[in-house]
Formats: structure tokens, C-alpha cells, sequence
């Protein structure tokens, strides 16, 4: 499962490169009166940042998890109550208990 893992330095330099390629399509495309060519270069951009993007929030989740892992090591029991009390919470929120009348 280890391979399945994505490398966000590699994620950002080809969001960055499609970003590039889709501000030349989009030029050209204006240019030369071809929208079609222009609307592909506007979504190879959007493409290219939304990549980055995800590569960006890859990364901070991965620091998350970190910290996450790291704590839970060193405070098992804290992090025992923690998830017993997200527990008792969640299944009241989703049981509320009833009045008799």
C-alpha cells in the first residue's frame, strides 16, 4: 500500500506545468480566434491549480497525521478517553433517548 502514496513535489511541478501549457493554449487560442483552443488552455489551467492545490492540502494532511500518530503514542490513555467521549456524544446526537410520559 506504501506505492500507492503520491509525491506532492511531483504533483505541484506538473500542476505547474499544465498551469503554463493552458496560459499558452489560452493565448494562442485568443490569438488566433479559436475558442475552442482557448476554453481547452482555460481548463488545462484550472487543472494545473486545482492539482497544486491538492498537493498543497496533501501535504499539511500528512503533518496532521504526523502529530495525530505521535500523540496517540505518547498519550494512549488521553487519546482513549478522547475517542470513548467522541463515542458517548456522537451516539447521543444520533439516539437522543426518549421521555416517558
Amino acid at each position: 500500500m506504501s506505492d500507492d502514496k503520491i509525491e506532492p513535489t511531483k504533483e505541484k511541478i506538473q500542476g505547474a506545468v499544465d498551469e503554463a501549457k493552458g496560459r499558452v493554449k489560452d493565448a494562442v487560442g485568443g490569438l488566433t480566434g479559436d475558442a475552442k483552443m482557448q476554453a481547452s488552455g482555460k481548463v488545462d489551467q484550472l487543472a494545473g491549480i486545482a492539482q497544486e492545490e491538492f498537493a498543497d492540502l496533501y501535504e499539511e494532511s500528512q503533518g496532521i497525521i504526523e502529530k495525530s500518530v505521535a500523540c496517540i503514542r505518547d498519550k494512549p490513555l488521553l487519546s482513549l478517553g478522547i475517542a470513548y467521549l467522541a463515542g458517548v456524544v456522537v451516539t447521543w446526537l444520533l439516539f437522543p433517548r426518549r421521555r416517558k410520559a
